[in-house]
C-alpha cells in the first residue's frame, strides 16, 4: 500500500517550512510520526511531493531512518511539469495546487493510495482505517475519505479554512469549504459567512483513499484549467475540488469514514508547543518509541 505526503508547502501564516519543523522528542518531523503509523498497518511505498529544492535533502532524511524494505520515492512539484501538449509561458511563484501535487506522482503509483498532508498529525487509528478500506474495497470506483469531528480540529491561536462534509448512505455528497472558522464564546463560527456549527460535524483534513483513476481525470482538467489564462497568474486546482467534480461526473463514488482519531496541525507559529507537547505526551505513554525509528 502507498501513502502519498504533500509537504510542498510555503508555511506563510506558520513563518517557516513547517514540514520540516523539529517537533517530535529526538527532532523529528511531524510527518515522520504519519509514516511510522502507516508502516505499523502494512503501508510499504512512500511517496512525498515537496519543492524541488527540497528534493535531495527530505530524500536522504527520510531514507535514513525508513526500514529497508520500503520503497521511497521523493519527487519534485513544478509549474512546467503539465500533461503533453500543454505549454505555459506566464511567471509563477508556485505550482497548480493539490492536485497537480497528486499528479505529480503519476509515473510511480499504479495501485490505490493514501493521500495527507505533511504537517499534520491524523493518529493510529485513522491509518488503521484507510489500510482496512484499502484491503476490502473491491471496487474501483470508490474512493475513501477519512474524515473528522470539526471541533476536534480547531486552533487555538487563529481560524482555520475547513471543508466541511455532506453524506448519504455514507456516501459523500459535498464538501463546502469554509474559510474562516473558530470558537467564539463557546459558539464555533465562520466568521466570514455567520455560519455557525454545533461542533459534531464531519470535516475533511485531506486524508484522502485515492484510485489511480485520478490520475488521468486530473491529467484532463489540467488541460481545461490552463487552457484559461486567467488562472495562469495565481489559479490552482485543489484535490476536493476534483474529486468533487469526478463524483459530479458519476466517475466515482466516495465513502466517507469517520474517524475518532486525534488530529492536530501547526497551521500557525503558536501552535509548535502544543505539538511538541503532544507528540512528547504520547511518545511518553509508549505510543511512540524515542528516537522514533530505533525498533522499526
Amino acid at each position: 500500500m502507498t501513502l502519498l505526503l504533500m509537504a510542498a508547502g510555503s508555511g506563510s501564516r506558520y513563518g517557516k517550512l513547517k514540514q520540516f519543523d523539529d517537533l517530535g522528542p529526538k527532532d523529528e518531523f511531524l510527518m515522520e510520526f504519519s509514516i511510522y503509523d502507516a508502516l505499523k498497518n502494512g503501508f510499504d511505498h512512500i511517496v512525498a511531493i515537496t519543492k524541488k529544492e527540497n528534493v535531495d535533502f527530505l530524500k536522504e532524511h527520510l531514507s535514513s531512518r525508513l526500514p529497508k524494505h520500503v520503497k521511497l520515492d521523493v519527487l519534485a512539484q513544478e509549474v512546467n511539469d503539465l500533461p503533453e501538449g500543454v505549454t505555459f509561458t506566464g511567471e509563477r511563484a508556485k505550482p497548480w495546487g493539490t492536485a497537480h501535487a497528486v499528479w505529480t506522482a503519476r509515473n510511480v503509483i499504479d495501485r490505490p493510495f493514501a493521500i495527507i498532508n505533511a504537517d499534520d498529525y491524523y493518529g493510529k487509528s485513522a491509518f488503521e482505517s484507510a489500510a482496512d478500506f484499502i484491503k476490502n474495497n473491491g471496487n474501483k470506483e470508490t474512493f475513501g475519505l477519512i474524515a473528522y469531528i470539526l471541533k476536534n480540529t480547531l486552533s487555538e491561536h487563529g481560524s482555520v479554512s475547513r471543508g466541511v462534509c455532506k453524506s448519504e448512505g455514507g456516501k459523500l455528497t459535498s464538501i463546502h469549504e469554509h474559510t474562516k472558522i473558530e470558537a467564539q464564546d463557546n459558539v464555533i463560527i465562520d466568521s466570514d459567512s455567520g455560519t455557525q456549527f454545533t461542533g459534531e460535524e464531519l470535516v475533511s483534513m485531506n486524508f484522502w483513499v485515492c484510485q489511480p483513476s485520478i490520475f488521468p481525470f486530473i491529467t484532463e482538467y489540467l488541460k481545461d484549467f490552463i487552457g484559461n489564462k486567467e488562472n495562469h497568474a495565481k489559479g490552482e486546482i485543489y484535490l476536493p475540488f476534483a474529486i468533487k467534480e469526478m463524483i459530479a461526473k458519476n466517475l466515482i463514488d466516495v465513502d466517507v469514514i469517520p474517524s475518532a482519531s486525534q488530529w492536530f496541525g501547526v497551521t500557525y507559529a503558536s501552535d509548535k508547543d502544543m505539538a511538541v507537547s503532544e507528540l512528547q505526551r504520547m511518545t511518553d505513554n509508549n505510543g511512540y518509541t524515542s528516537p522514533l525509528w530505533d525498533n522499526v
